[in-house]
């Protein structure tokens, strides 16, 4: 039988963008429902960095301070290690926002945290283990959502905060632009010692790069590889894997067994695109369902953040009046796309002139000048550091 429903705003997607447009909507009083497919927020290898400009949204928000509670681990330096070369090459010490380094933290630990937050508010409602599977659309507008269990939840507007794969930007007929990434990662953690170096840093050799994160206990480690070569590769004995990880990092030799077969490493197929147009009457797309990442800096979750703030600024004066008008939307998506547009460009410059060559040699190589120059002039560590930590258009929270 099907049960109807009805809120204010319906948002696919319990992750970061989701979870985060709900609490601010809800704190302005605003009834939101949010649909989340899982039971709970678990999931390893995801985007485990809040950076800066997040922490800085805590602060206006009141609760940075009982986040910083949660454990986590602070990374003020980004280093790499590129041939001999040993280069810091970002410093978030001189961040002007209230925390200055780059927290690493469990994204389950993140949702919770702000899944608790607005959970004391009466217009905050989070259901679990519901998909959103198709649209409701009438008179050419969307009017709510079909669920997996058969309930229809119709609202003033729908927001698509469902990743990368995202069922409803499909369902709406939008078009979405592709730029072909060349390479993929392969996931994986091994225990630290106590006499391992405490950086989180990148190490690159010929035809080989991987990112190592200090995750106090252990190392979760990123080994990137060209795109589309994961099915062979896990044809080949996991003691291939293992040795390719050696030659990298060979301090790991004496742990490397603890990767015992291919199940202990998980691929993260790398996709970087966006919408050629984030909206339709009562819907909108945000976050990595409006435009996918790059790991590269970790800053999906960034975005994906901003786009919550910039839309729940946007959004709360027409939600209270019941309804969205279409250029409300449109302005949203424009506010949001000129951030989205320079830094997935920076990440596609960072791919082609850095990461396939590397990927493709098999000669020694050398730092690239301009990251010499940074680690040799202290002050520039700043801009790499900005760009990661902050971003472009940094939004701050209006709704009190």
């Amino acid at each position: 039988m099907d049960q109807k429903l009805t809120t204010t705003c319906c948002i696919a997607g319990g992750g970061p963008a989701g979870i985060m447009l709900g609490y601010l909507l809800a704190r302005a009083g605003i009834d939101v429902t949010i649909l989340e497919k899982h039971g709970d927020f678990f999931r390893d290898f995801r985007g485990d960095t809040i950076h800066p400009s997040t922490m800085e949204l805590m602060h206006e928000l009141g609760l940075l301070e009982e986040f910083l509670k949660l454990p986590h681990d602070e990374v003020t330096h980004l280093s790499a290690q590129i041939g001999s070369d040993h280069l810091t090459i970002a410093d978030f010490t001189h961040m002007p926002t209230q925390s200055k380094f780059i927290a690493l933290m469990p994204q389950w630990d993140f949702l919770n945290f702000i899944a608790a937050q607005a959970g004391r508010l009466s217009t905050f409602h989070l259901l679990m283990h519901t998909e959103a599977v198709g649209l409701i659309e009438e008179n050419g507008r969307i009017a709510g959502v079909r669920t997996n269990d058969g309930r229809s939840i119709r609202a003033a507007l729908t927001v698509a905060a469902d990743g990368r794969h995202s069922l409803l930007r499909s369902a709406a007929g939008l078009t979405v632009e592709d730029f072909a990434a060349p390479m993929d990662v392969l996931w994986f953690r091994v225990s630290r010692s106590a006499t391992d170096s405490p950086e989180t840093f990148g190490h690159v050799e010929a035809g080989h790069m991987m990112i190592m994160l200090n995750r106090r206990t252990y190392w979760q480690c990123a080994f990137i590889i060209p795109k589309g070569s994961a099915a062979a590769l896990q044809q080949e004995p996991i003691e291939t894997f293992r040795r390719n990880v050696l030659a990298i990092s060979p301090f790991l030799a004496d742990r490397i067994g603890e990767i015992e077969s291919w199940d202990e490493v998980k691929l993260l197929t790398v996709t970087i695109d966006r919408l050629t147009r984030w909206h339709r009457p009562g819907f909108l797309a945000i976050g990595d369902a409006a435009h996918a990442m790059s790991p590269i800096g970790g800053v999906g979750i960034n975005l994906a953040i901003q786009d919550a703030v910039a839309a729940a600024n946007a959004l709360s004066g027409p939600l209270q009046g019941g309804q969205v008008d279409e250029s409300v939307l449109a302005a949203i998506e424009r506010r949001r796309t000129f951030p989205t547009r320079i830094t997935q460009g920076i990440q596609i410059a960072i791919q082609k002139r850095l990461i396939d060559p590397v990927l493709n040699s098999t000669k020694p190589l050398r730092a690239p000048r301009l990251l010499r120059v940074l680690a040799a002039i202290p002050a520039l560590r700043f801009i790499p550091a900005y760009i990661v930590g902050i971003g472009v258009r940094p939004e701050h929270v209006r709704l009190r």
